[in-house]
């Protein structure tokens, strides 16, 4: 893989992490298109360089709401920051344990299997359940919250933007967000459409499970790149997957583009247009399939 194999998916990453329409989906497709047919260690490995970009783009975008995250944690604090916080780790739980119990398998998903093909039917499969999820999250959120009304939740309005961060996700809800982010590390299963979509689903305002959806990766995907980096470090020269002008370009790319696409999935799930990225999914996942 050459340069610009790199920054093609760069940007697709940066892009695709954002919107709800699957990055790990989107990359596998674009390697297939483009004709790379990496080993699964070698694209979990572009995979996490990628992804570690696009976390550092949503800490600059998020870079206000970060900071007294932190400050409140990080101090000891009882106050609703801190809870926020606390929430955050508790909805890494579940991804955390299919980490450390199923990452082989979870590897196989990616690149080239042992027989030598691709996972395409797989992604097709997985683009169209994120699909579905979108669509229902749509038709929820435009019943003007019931779900979440039913629960005692102010109703989801549109252009809502009426509390701190969090405010209105219970503990439970962040365990079940979490669930479905761990869920959501099979390629072509939006991990932002299915979290995000998720939380609307049962009830949480969209702006806030947004942000939280891009806050709650963090971790996971940090220490993630601290295992896979450390395996790079250990691993003998003539073994190291990919060189580092391409991992380089891809993560500037995915870093530029993603701090762009991070903006951008705020102000549509704002305005609740879920609904053309579920037309979209569908349609790439029926391509995926019949491929």
């Amino acid at each position: 893989m050459d340069w610009l194999d790199a920054l093609i998916l760069g940007i697709v990453q940066g892009l695709a992490e954002y919107l709800p329409i699957s990055s790990s989906g989107h990359i596998e497709i674009c390697r297939e298109i483009l004709g790379l047919n990496l080993p699964g260690e070698e694209a979990l490995q572009l995979n996490v360089v990628l992804h570690v970009a696009t976390v550092l783009s949503t800490l600059v975008v998020l870079w206000r709401e970060f900071v007294p995250l932190c400050t409140s944690f990080f101090s000891f604090r009882n106050d609703a920051n801190s809870r926020y916080v606390w929430k955050i780790l508790l909805s890494c739980v579940p991804v955390g344990i299919v980490g450390v119990l199923f990452k082989d398998q979870v590897e196989q998903f990616f690149g080239v299997n042992e027989g030598g093909g691709n996972n395409l039917t797989l992604i097709g499969i997985c683009l169209c359940v994120t699909a579905c999820l979108l669509a229902f999250a749509y038709f929820t959120s435009r019943r003007g919250g019931a779900t979440g009304a039913s629960r005692g939740r102010a109703p989801m309005l549109k252009g809502d933007t009426g509390a701190t961060p969090g405010r209105n996700i219970t503990w439970y809800d962040a365990f079940i967000i979490g669930c479905s982010q761990a869920i959501a590390v099979l390629p072509g299963l939006s991990r932002s459409g299915t979290t995000i979509a998720t939380g609307i689903i049962i009830g949480d305002r969209r702006e806030q499970v947004a942000q939280f959806s891009f806050f709650m990766v963090v971790i996971p995907i940090l220490g993630e790149a601290l295992l896979d980096f450390r395996k790079m470090l250990e691993a003998p020269a003539s073994e190291t997957a990919l060189g580092w002008l391409p991992l380089l370009v891809g993560f500037l790319a995915a870093f530029i583009v993603g701090c762009l696409a991070c903006k951008w999935m705020l102000e549509i799930v704002k305005k609740g247009k879920l609904i053309w990225f579920s037309l979209y999914c569908v349609l790439v996942g029926i391509l995926c399939i019949c491929w």
